[in-house]
C-alpha cells in the first residue's frame, strides 16, 4: 500500500505553514453566532453580593423525592449501561399513556422519542430538517438558545413578532406569519405557550397553520415545554391546546418537550419529541451521533414523574398563579410599567415607560437592587426593551425583589 503524503500547501493554496497555524480553528458559523445579552447579564452579575437570581427559567423547589427515589432505585438495580437511542421502552410507553391520561390522544410508542434535554430534542429536529440555505420562519419573542440553535444549522433565521396591545396583551396575525414563507421555507417554529411572553397559540391557529404547511409540504416545529403551566384551561386536566389535538398522524409536525419545567428537573436534562411515524428512524440516525442515548436511570425517575407527579405539579402552578396575581398588582401600581397579564409560564414580560435599552436597564437592576433580569433584546430583534422576569419562586422571594426594584423603578 502506498500513502502519498500531501504538503500542507497543497491543501490550503499557496499559505504558509505558519499562516494556517495562525488561522481560525473553528467553523465559521461559530463566529458568526449572535451574542446572548441574558449570558452577559450573567456574567456581569457574576461574584455581585446577595444577588435575587430571576433571569433563568428555572424554580427553587427541589425535585421531588418520589423522582430521586425511583432513579436511585434504578441505579441500584443495574440500570446504568447504554440504553436505546431513543429511549427506554418503558418510558416511551409511559409518555404514550400519559398522552391519553392529559391529552385525551393516542400517540403510539413508536412516534415518541426520548432525548437528553429539551434543548437536544430542538437541536435533533431542527438538524434533521434543515441544510445551508434553507429559512425557519420563528414566531417571536423566543428564547435565544433557539435562534443559536438554527443558527448552528447554517439556516437563515427568519422573525415574525407577535403584536403588543396594553390592553388584549400579545396576539399573532396569521396573515404576517404566512407572508414570511418562502419558497426556502423548510419550518414554521412555534413555541406555545409562549417563553417569554406567556402567549398561548389557539386550536383555530394551529389548525390554520398545520393547513397552511400542509399544503406547502412544509414542516411544523411546535415548543410545548410549558404546555402544563397554565392558568386557565378548557381542558379538564390543565394544560395548553396542542398541535397535536389538530394533527393527523402523519403529518409534518414535531412537537417538542420536556421534564425540566414541571416537575422541577431542569438540571435532569430530559426531554422527548413526538412526530410521525417517518421520522423515527430519522431521529435515531440524529441521535446516535450526537449523545448514543439519553441516561438510562434518569428515565426511571421520568417515569415516576409522569404517574405521581400531578399533585405536585398542580401544587407548584397554584404557588405560580398567585405569584402572578402579585407580580401584576404591584406593576400595576407602579404606573409606568407595561406587562400583560400571563396566562401561561412562569413569567413577567415587562417593559418599563421610557426605557428602551433594555441591557442598560437590566444592569440597573443588577446594580442598584441586586436583583438578575433578563433582557428583552435575547429573546428576539422585536423585543428590545422588554425585559423577563421569572416569578418561579416562593412568594417571600419574589415580594423581596419586587421591593428591591421598586427603587429602580421610582427613579425611571
Amino acid at each position: 500500500m502506498v500513502v502519498k503524503q500531501t504538503n500542507t500547501e497543497e491543501l490550503r493554496g499557496h499559505e504558509t505553514v505558519d499562516e494556517i497555524r495562525k488561522g481560525p480553528k473553528f467553523r465559521p458559523v461559530l463566529h458568526a453566532l449572535t451574542s446572548n445579552p441574558g449570558v452577559e447579564m450573567m456574567n456581569y452579575a457574576e461574584g455581585k453580593k446577595d444577588m435575587i437570581t430571576l433571569g433563568q427559567g428555572e424554580g427553587d423547589s427541589p425535585t421531588p423525592d418520589f423522582i430521586c427515589d425511583a432513579t436511585y432505585q434504578a441505579m441500584q438495580d443495574g440500570l446504568t449501561t447504554y440504553g436505546p437511542t431513543l429511549g427506554q421502552w418503558p418510558l416511551r410507553e409511559t409518555l404514550s399513556q400519559y398522552y391519553k391520561n392529559i391529552y385525551e390522544l393516542d400517540i403510539p410508542e413508536r412516534r415518541i422519542f426520548v432525548t437528553s434535554s429539551g434543548s437536544t430534542a430542538m437541536h435533533l429536529s431542527l438538524a434533521s430538517l434543515l441544510d445551508k440555505g434553507d429559512e425557519v420562519v420563528a414566531i417571536t419573542p423566543i428564547w435565544k438558545n433557539l435562534i443559536g440553535a438554527i443558527e448552528l444549522t447554517q439556516a437563515e433565521n427568519v422573525q415574525v413578532s407577535l403584536d403588543f396591545d396594553k390592553e388584549q396583551g400579545w396576539s399573532l396575525d396569521l396573515d404576517k406569519l404566512f407572508g414570511a414563507v418562502t419558497p426556502k421555507t423548510k419550518v414554521i417554529l412555534v413555541v406555545t405557550p409562549s417563553n417569554p411572553t406567556g402567549w398561548s397559540a389557539t386550536k383555530e391557529e394551529m389548525k390554520a397553520i398545520l393547513d397552511f404547511a400542509r399544503e406547502r409540504n412544509i414542516w411544523v416545529l411546535s415548543d410545548e415545554v410549558y404546555g402544563r403551566i397554565v392558568y386557565d384551561s378548557d381542558h379538564k386536566n390543565m394544560r395548553a391546546d396542542s398541535f397535536l389535538d389538530v394533527a393527523q398522524d402523519d403529518d409534518l409536525l414535531l412537537v417538542v418537550n420536556s421534564f425540566s419545567k414541571s416537575w422541577a428537573m431542569t438540571g435532569w436534562r430530559l426531554g422527548w419529541i413526538v412526530g410521525p411515524k417517518i421520522a423515527e428512524d430519522k431521529i435515531r440516525d440524529v441521535a446516535l451521533y450526537n449523545n448514543l442515548c439519553p441516561p438510562t436511570f434518569t428515565q426511571y425517575g421520568a417515569i415516576a414523574a409522569l404517574n405521581e407527579g400531578e399533585d405536585f405539579l398542580k401544587s407548584q402552578v397554584d404557588l405560580w398563579r398567585s405569584n402572578r396575581d402579585i407580580l401584576v398588582d404591584r406593576f400595576k401600581s407602579s404606573g409606568n410599567v407595561d406587562m400583560s397579564y400571563p396566562q401561561a409560564t412562569f413569567y413577567g414580560f415587562f417593559k418599563v415607560h421610557g426605557q428602551d435599552d433594555c441591557k442598560l436597564m437590566t444592569k440597573r437592576f443588577i446594580d442598584e437592587a441586586g436583583v438578575l433580569l433578563a433582557p428583552g433584546c435575547a429573546f428576539g430583534a422585536t423585543a428590545k426593551g422588554y425585559i423577563r422576569m421569572c416569578f418561579a419562586v416562593s412568594e417571600r422571594r419574589l415580594v423581596e425583589a419586587l421591593d428591591r426594584m421598586d427603587v429602580v423603578l421610582q427613579n425611571s
